[in-house]
């Protein structure tokens, strides 16, 4: 077991080696990382006997092969993203259970792979890394990859979609019904299920303003 300064240099390696290699845009950064990193941490404190070394490297390499929403090959990206981290972890001193561990947790943290996570540091992993699709941070990444995507951030005609089918293909707000708000149902973790409702609660407030600025009524689904 890692002492907490052990710890903290294998964070440094592995944060450099994320700034060097994954390709960033301004929703997966290396202050998504630490973002999630600290989630991971938030997470495992309440789940209780997990191995933080694995949690670590997952954390800091599962965005490591990062490609955009709309490539065709967008839901291979974290089996791609497990198979490019394991040749780091070895020569970072992780022994070969670590290694497999690590890459599995990599691999079932997305949602489109839609692979099962099996261990108890893949069901953080995942936990961690969708919260910070919620909230705050949650409502700036949405608008940022929309911007990055060219989208409209809503329809002005019918921004909380009263009379229309959604389209988060088309307009960015339309993505919060679409998936982020079921997110909160999808936790595996009790610490992830508690978080996710504070940070929902918040988008739905969010909401709640937005609308009143835009002159129209927030539906009821989206209270």
């Amino acid at each position: 077991m890692l002492d907490l300064a052990e710890l903290e240099a294998l964070r440094g390696s592995l944060r450099d080696v994320a700034a060097v290699r994954m390709a960033k845009d301004s929703a997966h950064d290396l202050a998504h990382l630490d973002r999630v990193w600290a989630l991971v941490q938030r997470i495992a404190l309440a789940e209780g006997e997990v191995d933080l070394k694995i949690l670590l490297g997952a954390a800091y390499l599962h965005d490591l092969v990062n490609l955009p929403k709309n490539a065709p090959n967008r839901s291979k990206a974290s089996t791609l993203a497990a198979a490019a981290a394991a040749p780091v972890l070895s020569e970072l001193g992780f022994d070969r259970r670590q290694v497999a561990a690590a890459q599995h947790a990599i691999a079932a943290h997305s949602f489109s792979a839609g692979i099962a996570p099996k261990s108890k540091e893949a069901r953080i992993l995942r936990d961690a890394d969708r919260l910070d699709a919620l909230g705050m941070i949650g409502i700036a990444r949405t608008f940022a990859v929309s911007g990055a995507l060219g989208t409209d951030l809503y329809d002005p005609n019918d921004p909380f979609a009263t009379a229309r089918d959604l389209d988060d293909a088309a307009f960015a707000l339309d993505h919060w019904p679409v998936k982020l708000f079921r997110l909160q149902a999808d936790m595996l973790t009790e610490a992830g299920k508690a978080i996710a409702r504070e940070r929902v609660a918040n988008m739905r407030r969010f909401a709640e303003v937005l609308a009143g600025e835009l002159g129209v009524d927030l539906p009821d689904s989206w209270a």
